[in-house]
């Protein structure tokens, strides 16, 4: 007796551990002729077993939401142009949402929208997403400033132009090399930490001093942050060169 009320006992003790989980899902809302092809029955069970994230239908109340008014679009077929929308944010459930949303517009989405059939034919073809339009890059130095600084400083090693065509390092890459490259802007921004510029630059209050017992082993470069963009300012305006073939970026 007394060994069946001590496990009983510890039952009791273990059973406040034993919450449930807190399940994974979200509510998706779509039109009702959508539902009525059976395009939502084959799609979410797809997009529920590889994620484990169950999807429940709510009429006018889902975290996601198929329209044909408003949205990001998604698919076209039907005679219409669908769009996906997400409403309400903040929770857990529209983590999900936005999980859901991911999966609809990566590569394996995309092509459980288009595998969808009826009678054999396809019935959706996807819309890819707009791409974002590149900023435009603003410069505030003064060209010809930097291309003064860049002959009297950077031709010793770089070819800046018609000038110093004949000048330069050999294995060094030109300006208009350079100004080719789709992350130009980035590697000249940053040139000071690109070897070997550390060992023999310095940009006011942006590098360290060089440390006494290893001094530049070449005459220094320094310059100023407005300087630095003079450069910017004139590389901007040089013609990249043209090399007959896409460029192999080594990072």
């Amino acid at each position: 007796m007394f060994r069946t009320a001590l496990i009983a006992f510890f039952i009791g003790l273990c059973l406040p551990l034993a919450v449930p989980a807190q399940e994974r899902e979200f509510g998706l809302s779509s039109p009702e002729f959508l539902e009525e092809t059976g395009f939502l029955n084959f799609l979410l069970p797809r997009f529920s077993l590889k994620t484990g994230i169950r999807v429940g239908r709510q009429a006018n109340r889902g975290e996601v939401v198929f329209s044909t008014q408003s949205g990001e679009p998604i698919m076209e077929g039907l005679e219409e142009v669908f769009y996906v929308r997400f409403e309400g944010g903040g929770s857990e459930r529209q983590r999900h949402a936005q999980r859901f949303v991911d999966w609809l517009f990566s590569d394996v989405g995309q092509r459980t929208i288009e595998q969808f059939s009826i009678e054999g034919e396809q019935v959706f073809t996807t819309i890819e997403p707009k791409q974002s339009a590149e900023p435009e890059l603003v410069f505030e130095g003064d060209p010809a400033r930097g291309e003064a600084f860049s002959f009297a400083n950077c031709g010793r090693c770089h070819v800046i132009g018609q000038n110093n065509r004949m000048n330069g390092i050999g294995s060094t890459p030109s300006f208009s090399l350079l100004r080719g490259l789709p992350d130009w802007h980035e590697r000249f921004s940053t040139f000071y930490v690109r070897i070997p510029h550390p060992s023999m630059t310095q940009v006011e209050d942006i590098t360290a001093p060089f440390s006494p017992s290893r001094p530049p082993a070449n005459h220094p470069l320094r310059l100023t942050q407005d300087q630095l963009e003079d450069i910017l300012s004139f590389v901007n305006t040089l013609q990249p060169a043209d090399l007959g073939a896409p460029l192999i970026i080594h990072q």
